[in-house]
């Protein structure tokens, strides 16, 4: 490996990411220069000195990851992809945080060349890493260390060590000794409201620790690059445990003015307290100093480093573990199709068993699906059959326990996807999508194919109660842009939802049933969103339904058959791949000059758009058995037969 750059060079890179740091958020009235100054020495001895990476092409499959989970310093980061070659220029730094800038105001994986996920509500960052470090070991272990031997650093602050997440991810990482990922924990006991006294009284290493972590308090070392270099080598060196190193550091330094106070966080240093610091560090005063011979030092000594990790790798790589890995996530749709599962007629199966059964039927033509669940692996459909459990023994095993985790679980399916090389698929039940929230949001943000399945999906789940069952949840999912949300109303809908789930671009959520439906349909209804699948010769009305409500629509439209009232009933497993649909197609299935009434066990909040009655439950549910529930609720043939009656006589 090519020698390090000389001691003065290393000054002027951290002046001026320093410089950088503040200059930016200065023109943009709006930024977060504190931290950014303070982690410069890290940064630089990352990126220059122990991190193995590549400017010239940043989705080389072996290079190590790098997460800033604080993702408000996110100019720390700008900087180093700026110095390092990545593409970004100065005039995209002077555009920090403007409209349509490759530099917005946190990082966004597939907006900036460099950033592995996008990051900014605090701990989820640090939660993707774990899933990460999770994807890595298992790729290790199916296609050998020659292949993939490569770490996940990630910078967290006392923010993300607060929020809940960062608790169970790093239990589970700990439990499962991911030794490859490196946190390093910048421990400036500063948040906005000022001190960390006010709010925290935690031990971090002692915390960390008892969750099985290698821990390297560092101490006072965050100025000497020398040092910082020997903690990260000994981190890397670790085996059996990941590691996190506790780095003090001083938010703001060198500000005369504004180190170690709460001030330097969130509000842009004005123009003297800039010059100020840059007086203290010798350079000049002016914007976005960035020497040529200082940047292009820079890029040559990165480039020569990458040249030399990559030439090694390409020469002991495996040759057909390195095509399968550099395909990423490719899925042959039509090997998928030909694998799925039929059901016939006579059917009559819970659509979470459903999903299990379509899980095993695809395993050889989805062979990177890492699959889990949050403790209710066999109640969710999310098993895969014939397959051994992923753990610290055993990395090549398939069916990931994340424990009574659903916030890291989450997050770490995210970090999982956007690693590459694997699917991940994760349950629990749906009531429990509100501690998966956040996470299923930054999915879809990131456009990261995740599959998130969500069983036990309506009041159906019955004796447990209003507590575990769903009303407000699947209008909670479909109100988030770019989620796939498709509830199936039956196995073969459920064997088309996992087909859409895979040759999706982003996250899935598909929602299954804890009770028994029978089986009504071939499926037809999933890729289009929606289609008729009980067909009248003369209709005066439509009747719209999703998952287990189909049968009460279907069995409400022969009623209303026998009283020659003709009714079409529409499957509808998906919204959003309907209204993906011609406007024209749309009228077809649903046509606006009849009555539409909709039957789903579920707030009717946002049905107006397809429907001019609704059928559901805007209230919470109650604890009994599921059927009587149901009934009690409307959720019946006779109830979906009035509302149509009452909406014709409209």
């Amino acid at each position: 490996m090519p020698s390090k750059l000389s001691p003065q060079q290393d000054q002027q890179a951290i002046a001026l990411i320093r410089g950088i740091a503040m200059d930016a958020p200065l023109a943009a009235k709006s930024g977060h220069q504190g931290t950014a100054m303070s982690l410069a020495p890290l940064a630089h001895v990352l990126y220059s000195r122990v991190m193995q990476h590549a400017p010239s092409n940043p989705q080389w499959v072996n290079r190590d990851r790098f997460i800033l989970s604080n993702g408000h310093a996110s100019i720390l980061q700008y900087s180093m992809l700026y110095l390092n070659g990545y593409g970004l220029s100065l005039d995209d730094l002077r555009e920090f945080r403007q409209w349509d800038s490759a530099t917005p105001g946190h990082p966004e994986v597939g907006h900036t060349a460099g950033v592995e996920v996008t990051t900014g509500p605090l701990g989820q960052g640090f939660a993707n890493a774990v899933g990460m470090a999770i994807a890595e070991s298992h790729l290790r272990e199916l296609h050998g260390a020659s292949t993939v031997d490569h770490r996940t650093y990630v910078i967290v602050g006392d923010g993300c060590l607060m929020e809940g997440i960062s608790h169970e991810a790093a239990s589970l990482a700990g439990h499962l000794k991911l030794d490859h990922l490196i946190a390093v924990f910048d421990d400036n006991k500063i948040t906005i409201d000022g001190s960390t006294d006010l709010t925290c009284s935690d031990d971090v290493p002692a915390r960390f620790r008892s969750y099985g972590w290698n821990v390297i308090e560092a101490g006072e070392i965050g100025e000497d690059c020398d040092k910082i270099e020997h903690a990260l080598l000994a981190a890397r060196n670790n085996v059996g445990s990941p590691t996190l190193v506790v780095l003090r550091t001083h938010i703001g330094f060198p500000s005369p003015e504004l180190t170690d106070k709460h001030e330097a966080h969130g509000n842009p240093f004005t123009a003297e307290l800039v010059s100020s610091t840059k007086k203290v560090m010798g350079i000049p005063d002016e914007p976005f100093w960035a020497p040529d011979e200082v940047v292009n030092a820079y890029r040559t000594h990165s480039a020569t480093r990458a040249s030399e990790w990559m030439s090694s790798w390409s020469s002991k790589a495996d040759s057909a573990a390195r095509a399968t890995l550099e395909a990423g996530n490719a899925i042959d749709e039509a090997s998928v199709a030909a694998s799925l599962p039929v059901f016939d007629e006579s059917t009559n199966l819970a659509t979470r068993q459903a999903f299990q059964k379509v899980l095993e039927a695809t395993v050889n033509s989805v062979p990177n699906v890492l699959a889990g669940a949050a403790d209710l692996t066999g109640n969710t459909g999310a098993k895969l059959p014939s397959t051994s459990g992923y753990s610290s023994s055993n990395p090549s095993g398939k069916q990931v326990y994340y424990g009574i985790r659903e916030h890291a679980m989450g997050a770490a399916m995210v970090g999982m996807a956007l690693h590459g090389g694997v699917i991940p698929v994760g349950g629990t039940f749906f009531v429990f999508a509100d501690y998966m929230r956040p996470s299923i949001r930054l999915a879809a943000l990131s456009k990261a194919r995740c599959v998130f399945v969500f069983s036990h999906d309506s009041v159906g789940v019955g004796e447990d109660g209003p507590t575990h069952q769903p009303v407000e949840h699947l209008a909670s999912l479909r109100a988030i842009p770019g989620l796939q949300v498709i509830r199936p109303a039956d196995p073969n809908e459920t064997a088309q939802a996992w087909l859409a789930a895979v040759a999706h671009n982003g996250p899935t959520a598909i929602i299954l049933s804890r009770q028994n439906v029978p089986s009504l349909t071939k499926g037809e209804s999933v890729q289009p969103g929606a289609s008729v699948i009980h067909r009248s010769t003369a209709p005066v009305a439509t009747i719209i339904a999703t998952g287990s409500e189909l049968g009460v629509a279907v069995d409400a439209a022969k009623k209303l058959g026998d009283e020659n009232i003709q009714v079409n009933v529409v499957s509808m497993p998906s919204w959003d791949r309907f209204m993906k649909l011609t406007k024209k197609d749309r009228d077809t299935i649903l046509p606006p000059t009849m009555p539409r009434v909709s039957v789903e066990a579920g707030t009717t909040f946002g049905w107006a758009a397809f429907a001019t009655h609704s059928v559901g439950i805007d209230r919470f549910g109650a604890s009994a058995p599921g059927n009587l529930v149901m009934d009690k609720l409307g959720i019946n043939v006779p109830n979906v037969v009035s509302v149509t009656k009452a909406a014709l006589a409209e």
